[in-house]
């Protein structure tokens, strides 16, 4: 009997499928149309379910087009959603893009591995963001697509207040935005390149600060992976906000990682070696980056690659300088354990060592007092120069990118030296050198927490102290 009923049921008029047809485009669109409006379509036009798949879309007609509202560049740009764009979501929304109406382009930041990363203005909220736009071809050119949707998926998890935070992330045709917290002050390597050598305890507060972050991470079941001077900016008081999430990934406790990847002078050796390593790897770093801050240099300059590098670290005897006290020299000693299941490795014992005796762990507490040598240095007019480390402040070179109207000719500014600071990592100075590609070509790193220090990094080193791999 229902066999029967299915013979005779009656077949859909060409109306209807042709009604369904239009009702289906439109609403893939995000509009919605009254079912008789697409009955307004001439007969030729109507489409079948069927006529609807086929490769090529025929064009709606203008008067379905004014009727709903929607002016045929944005159907045209809406119509079809390709795997260029689908294989980004859900982590990278698909919007229009934002035009002049939403944001002014104040300047460079830096120039990233994949893309720039601008200086913007929310017109609305009246706010200055860090902008990084990174070329779709690139991501897939380097086959980082999960690592760059992975970067996203962390940052919108994590709130502390020493991590700097996403505030948005979304994609056009042709490119990925990412946008978080502008941090005005700079990064950490700037102000190290500038002094040289911090006080015990300036290194005191900065330790505090990003062992409580490095902590937080980890129990919230996170590793870094790129924890270094470039990738920690300063907020206006001078206080550390964590940054660059390109190269973290989940791992439980108890989880085990066997990329090779990061800045290979911060790589601990469980890492160099190719795995297993899990969160102890970024204590590691911690302790290579107190060492440098606290003694003007890095304990082991980098090699050409990450084999040669294993081989000295192994060797390296990690000896303190003299002139240290007992207790940093035994913090750094703990954190620089070549054996990660000895190593210091928790924020409980880390809090426990002599070298934070009377300092507060609470962390409204310990932002209050502004880092003095910071502001000072921020003074100096040779700031800006050190912070751009060499990069060409224009936006001209990139007026060819589809940014969607947010770098249209017309208001586009060229960026002048005086509007910009610096607050993302990039390039290093010609001092302890800049990272290399594997076409020995320099090339400045970026970051707003992205995925440009995944670029692959075979670096031939001259006059080199920081090289990133990934591998």
């Amino acid at each position: 009997m229902g066999a029967d009923a299915s013979r005779t049921r009656k077949r859909p008029s060409e109306d209807q499928q042709s009604s369904s047809g239009w009702r289906g485009i439109l609403s893939g669109v995000g509009l919605s149309l009254p079912g008789g409006l697409c009955h307004l379509t001439p007969t030729a036009l109507r489409l079948g379910p069927r006529r609807m798949l086929q490769a090529k879309a025929p064009d709606i007609p203008d008067h379905v087009l004014r009727l709903a509202g929607v002016g045929p560049d944005r159907l045209r740009a809406e119509w079809s959603l390709p795997n260029f764009i689908s294989m980004f979501l859900p982590e990278f929304p698909h919007r229009s893009g934002p035009g002049p109406q939403d944001f002014q382009v104040l300047g460079y930041i830096a120039k990233g591995s994949f893309g720039p990363i601008l200086k913007v203005k929310d017109k609305v909220k009246q706010k200055i963001y860090a902008v990084k736009v990174i070329p779709k071809s690139e991501i897939l050119r380097h086959g980082v697509l999960e690592q760059s949707k992975e970067e996203v998926i962390v940052q919108r998890q994590v709130h502390h207040p020493f991590i700097l935070d996403l505030q948005d992330c979304w994609q056009t045709h042709r490119h990925l935005y990412i946008m978080c917290d502008y941090c005005s002050t700079g990064d950490l390597y700037t102000y190290w390149v500038m002094i040289g050598r911090f006080s015990e305890d300036t290194v005191r507060v900065y330790a505090a600060e990003l062992g409580s972050a490095l902590g937080f991470l980890h129990d919230f079941g996170v590793i870094h992976r790129d924890v270094k001077m470039e990738n920690i900016l300063l907020t206006e008081n001078g206080h550390l906000r964590l940054a660059d999430f390109g190269l973290s990934r989940r791992l439980e406790r108890g989880g085990r990682a066997f990329t090779i990847c990061g800045t290979i002078q911060y790589m601990a050796p469980e890492v160099l070696s190719g795995g297993p390593y899990n969160h102890a790897a970024d204590w590691w770093s911690l302790g290579i980056l107190l060492f440098s801050l606290v003694t003007g240099r890095f304990p082991v300059a980098p090699e050409v690659d990450h084999c040669l590098m294993l081989r000295k670290v192994r060797c390296f005897p990690y000896e303190m300088p003299l002139d240290l006290t007992p207790p940093l020299v035994i913090l750094i000693t703990e954190l620089l354990c070549k054996t990660p299941a000895r190593r210091l490795r928790t924020l409980e014992r880390f809090r426990r060592q002599t070298f934070f005796h009377g300092t507060t762990s609470d962390l409204v507490l310990l932002q209050r007092q502004p880092v003095d040598v910071i502001l000072e240095l921020r003074e100096r007019p040779d700031r800006l120069a050190k912070a751009r480390r060499g990069l060409t402040l224009s936006l001209q070179p990139f007026r060819g990118f589809d940014y969607d109207s947010l770098l249209s000719p017309p208001e586009t500014p060229v960026a002048q030296p005086d509007e910009l600071t610096q607050t993302l990592p990039s390039s290093a100075p010609p001092g302890p050198g800049q990272p290399l590609d594997d076409t020995t070509q320099s090339d400045p790193a970026s970051v707003l927490p992205g995925p440009a220090s995944l670029l692959l990094r075979h670096a031939s080193v001259e006059t080199v102290s920081r090289c990133e791999v990934f591998v």
